[in-house]
């Protein structure tokens, strides 16, 4: 058997995704969206990326730590969410969807910046009373008053 043969056969086994529920995808987005809201992208994809091949050890610990979040989150998501966390695919998916919200507010906060400077720029002339900016070259001689 070829390398190539058997690089193929291997990726294909290895590749086989099942969809996510709408509970799961409500549940990753949710999560993704707070991660992203509390700054806290970068430390995430970090220790995302550090702990993928414990990702089984890690749902186990879930489990381990369950009385304790009862206290403090809905359960039934909860469970969902350690089910999730189980499959290996999960955690590449919640690593791709915390980076792709992370995207779209880093874009909001660009947009939002780009309008607050051209309104500071309407802003700063208006408030002097000019009607056109310095150099611009006005119709009245300087020195004539």
């Amino acid at each position: 058997m070829s390398f190539k043969r058997w690089f193929d056969a291997r990726a294909g086994a290895q590749e086989k995704l099942e969809p996510l529920t709408e509970k799961e995808a409500a549940i990753m987005e949710k999560i993704a969206n707070k991660v992203v809201e509390w700054k806290m992208s970068v430390p995430a994809i970090i220790f995302l990326e550090s702990v993928k091949p414990l990702n089984y050890i890690g749902a186990q610990a879930l489990v381990f730590f369950e009385p304790f979040v009862q206290t403090l989150f809905n359960i039934a998501e909860y469970d969902t969410f350690r089910e999730m966390m189980e499959r290996r695919e999960n955690v590449e998916r919640m690593l791709q969807k915390i980076e792709e919200v992370d995207a779209a507010a880093l874009a909001r906060e660009r947009e939002a910046r780009r309008q607050r400077r051209a309104a500071r720029g309407k802003r700063r002339w208006g408030f002097f009373g000019r009607k056109e900016k310095p150099g611009a070259g006005s119709s009245e001689d300087p020195g004539s008053n």
